[in-house]
């Protein structure tokens, strides 16, 4: 069977663990488990998976202080698993850096779904950064595709890999409305289900970090019924 990449699944469920690693593992990924929130940083650094799929509630450290200090290294995708309806779950993982969320309890081909969608986007980007060393410019805003930095008015503004994602498409569409299908299939691999609110988080915490009133905002627009538009002119 194709081999497809290394997963880490963290959850302490140990036999929602193993039912979701057979799966997986059948579906031609490899698949480490851990248990322990605490025992992450280390389990990531031993075996350099290509996504973790992380659990917000589990013992020894949460799940979104994981996230955080993954984000200091790791660059790959981090999918985090919520439980139903818990959206403050969400928008806080997605601020600390996490890819993408999937909602317990957890639907096999919809989680795969996910996994491969988030692969393809990671995978699709470090081709783009090895083939392309160069700098994105659009005024004071410029982004280092390389080392994956965002400096504005010389000075560097940290941003998750989410974050990072969503900017680098807007950029490169600078003056251009953009879809919120479009945004998807660029930075998420999938298409807008209808429900998913995650990039409005992200364009939320972007304009925050950035200065750009939320309510009157100047530099990433939401035109709508159309999309999103970064203006060149405001930065």
């Amino acid at each position: 069977m194709e081999q497809y990449g290394t997963i880490l699944l963290v959850e302490d469920d140990e036999s929602l663990a193993q039912w979701v690693a057979d799966y997986l593992n059948n579906q031609g990924y490899t698949t480490e488990c851990c248990y322990r929130g605490d025992q992450v940083v280390g389990m990531v650094k031993q075996h350099e998976p290509d996504l973790v799929l992380l659990d917000i509630m589990l013992p020894g450290q949460d799940g979104i202080s994981v996230c955080r200090e993954l984000r200091q290294f790791y660059s790959k995708p981090i999918i985090m698993l919520t439980a139903k309806d818990e959206e403050m779950d969400e928008v806080i993982g997605l601020e600390v850096g996490a890819s993408d969320y999937v909602i317990k309890p957890v639907r096999p081909r919809a989680l795969l779904a996910r996994i491969k969608a988030n692969m393809r986007v990671s995978q699709d980007n470090e081709s783009n950064s090895d083939a392309n060393a160069l700098m994105l410019n659009v005024g004071n805003l410029r982004i280092d595709t390389q080392a994956r930095k965002v400096i504005v008015a010389e000075q560097e503004v940290n941003v998750s890999s989410a974050e990072y994602l969503l900017l680098h498409f807007l950029a490169s569409n600078a003056g251009e409305v953009v879809s919120r299908d479009a945004v998807f299939k660029a930075t998420k691999g999938r298409e807008y289900d209808g429900l998913d609110r995650s990039v409005d988080v992200l364009i939320s915490a972007l304009r925050k970090k950035f200065g750009d009133d939320p309510q009157n905002p100047e530099k990433i627009k939401t035109i709508w019924g159309k999309g999103y538009l970064l203006v060149p002119s405001a930065w």
